[in-house]
């Protein structure tokens, strides 16, 4: 019976990537459910979408724990456009710390700033789902099969006969 081996899974940068890429979803997904805690009533209607980013930002790191190479280029996607609205947010949150705004439950400053700091985990996120995308997670060889020529013993042809005739 033949086994399936993974060589590029084998790799010490295929392995540190994928803990890099896990460690980057999870870390989006507590970064984001800080902020959406913290300013949970300054938010305005965007909890669900916040929300739906922590469960997808864990859903892909479980997948990606697994080995699987195919939700990489979707979490590069969702680094990339949260890291554009991650950017856009950042000063908004610094412009509440003035007289005459709702405070949130955190200070405003402390929400810029982590708000502020997604932008490089996003950025970074982006780019090693990319390499890891890249290292080709999804080779297989066979290993441990004999081989199907003349020289192994239960395929080779009767004595004096041709196996082509």
């Amino acid at each position: 019976m033949a086994a399936v081996e993974h060589p590029n899974r084998n790799k010490a940068s295929s392995r540190a990537t994928k803990a890099g890429v896990v460690l980057l979803l999870l870390v989006s997904a507590a970064l984001i459910a800080v902020v959406t805690a913290g300013g949970w009533s300054e938010l305005q209607g965007a909890q669900p979408m916040a929300f739906g980013y922590i469960l997808v930002y864990l859903v892909m790191a479980f997948y990606v724990s697994r080995w699987n190479r195919g939700v990489l280029p979707v979490a590069a996607a969702l680094a990339l456009l949260f890291a554009v609205i991650a950017a856009v947010a950042g000063p908004a949150w610094f412009g509440r710390d003035k007289a005459g705004f709702e405070d949130p439950a955190f200070d405003p400053a402390i929400l810029g700033l982590l708000t502020l700091i997604l932008v490089p985990v996003q950025l970074l996120l982006l780019a090693l789902a990319m390499r890891g995308f890249s290292q080709k997670w999804n080779v297989e060889v066979e290993v441990g099969r004999p081989d199907s020529g003349l020289g192994h013993p239960t395929n080779a042809p009767p004595e004096g006969s041709s196996r082509y005739a």
